[in-house]
C-alpha cells in the first residue's frame, strides 16, 4: 500500500537500504546522484515521509535524502533499549554518509529526535558537516539545564514520563492509531488520507512504535514528575560535556510548540558560534508539515 501511494504522488522519489552498524537503514532519496548531500534525520513519532516537501524542493539540486532512523518503519529495530541511545544513532548516520554514499561533506538537518542526534553528530563530526539546520529541536545542554531548574520546560516536558512506560504503546495505537494521529496532525496542515494511510502502515510495522518510544526511554534526561524533589534528580543531567557546535547553523524554531518551550533558544550561541535563529511565531511543534514552503525557504536562504 505505501509503495503505491508513493508511486502514484511521488514518482521521483527511489527507495533504498543500507547496511550500517550492524543495522538495516531505510532511506527515501530523489536527485542527481552527483549533487551535494542534504540528510534529513526526522523524530517521534515520525519517520522519512515527515520531509517530503523537503525531498521535492531540494532534489532539484541537491541528492536529498530521509532515513527511517532505526527503531522506525521499515529499519532496523533493534530490541536492546540502550542501543536508541543517540550516540549509536550518530554512528548509523555517519556509517550511511562516509559508507553508503561515499561522502565526505553534507548538510544535515534535523527536527524533534532527529535534531537531537544532529547536534552531537556536528559536535563529533564537525569535519562532515558543511552546514546544520536544526528545527524545534532541543540542544543537549541548553535542555539538561532547562530540565533542571525551568518550570516551564518541566511542566512541558511532562509526557515524556508516560512515554517511557510500558502502557504507551497501547494508548498509542488505540482506535486504528488515533491517538498518535491527534498528536502530529494540526489544523494548519493539508493531511489527506493518504497521508494517514502511510503514517498508519509506518506504525503497523512490527516493533515500530516501540522502536521510537525507545528513544525517551534510552535517553538520560528525563523531567521531574509533579512534585519530585529536583535536586538528586537532575545534578548528572546538568552535566554535560558541551556539545559544540562549529560549523553554521541555523535553527528554525515554531514558537507554539507544546512540547519544546522558546527557553531552549536562550543561551544557544554560547555552543553555537555562528548561529543565526528564525523563529515562526504561529508555528507549532509540526511547523515544517504546517508551512513547508516557509520551513524550504528558510533553509534555502541559509544555504
Amino acid at each position: 500500500m505505501s509503495e503505491e501511494i508513493i508511486r502514484k504522488n511521488y514518482p521521483e522519489f527511489k527507495t533504498g537500504f543500507a547496511e550500517v552498524n550492524d543495522n538495516k537503514i531505510h532511506y527515501i532519496k530523489a536527485g542527481p546522484e552527483d549533487g551535494k548531500l542534504i540528510v534529513f534525520l526526522h523524530g517521534f513519532p515520525q519517520f522519512w515521509y515527515m520531509w517530503r516537501d523537503q525531498l521535492l524542493e531540494f532534489s532539484k539540486d541537491y541528492l536529498a535524502v530521509a532515513p527511517d532512523l532505526r527503531g522506525y518503519n521499515l529499519s532496523s529495530k533493534p530490541t536492546e533499549i540502550e542501543q536508541y541511545q543517540p550516540k549509536h544513532i550518530v554512528e548509523d548516520i555517519r556509517a550511511l554518509v562516509e559508507e553508503h554514499f561515499n561522502r565526505k561533506k553534507f548538510i544535515l538537518v534535523g527536527h524533534d529526535w532527529g535534531g537531537v542526534v544532529a547536534y552531537p553528530f556536528a559536535n563529533t563530526h564537525p569535519n562532515l558537516v558543511e552546514k546544520l539546520i536544526i528545527i524545534n529541536a532541543p540542544h543537549p545542554n541548553i535542555f539538561a539545564r532547562l530540565i533542571a531548574k525551568n518550570k516551564d520546560q518541566q511542566s512541558s516536558s511532562q509526557y515524556v514520563l508516560f512515554f517511557r512506560t510500558k502502557k504507551a504503546e497501547g494508548y498509542l495505537s488505540a482506535n486504528n492509531y488515533i491517538n498518535i494521529l491527534n498528536i502530529i496532525v494540526t489544523p494548519e496542515m493539508e493531511f489527506t488520507d493518504d497521508d494517514k494511510q502511510m503514517y498508519v502502515n509506518a506504525w503497523s510495522q512490527p516493533g515500530a512504535l516501540t522502536g521510537g518510544l525507545n528513544y525517551y526511554r534510552a535517553g538520560g534526561i528525563k523531567p521531574p514528575s509533579q512534585g519530585e524533589k529536583i535536586d538528586n534528580l537532575t545534578d548528572k543531567q546538568v552535566e554535560l560535556s558541551p556539545v559544540m557546535i562549529n560549523v553554521p547553523a541555523l535553527v528554525i524554531w515554531g514558537e507554539k510548540d507544546t512540547a519544546l518551550t522558546t527557553h531552549n533558544l536562550e543561551g544557544l550561541d554560547e555552543f553555537i558560534p555562528d548561529l543565526t535563529i528564525k523563529r515562526i511565531p504561529e508555528g507549532s511543534h509540526w511547523i515544517i508539515n504546517e508551512r513547508p514552503d516557509k520551513v524550504n525557504s528558510l533553509i534555502r536562504e541559509f544555504l
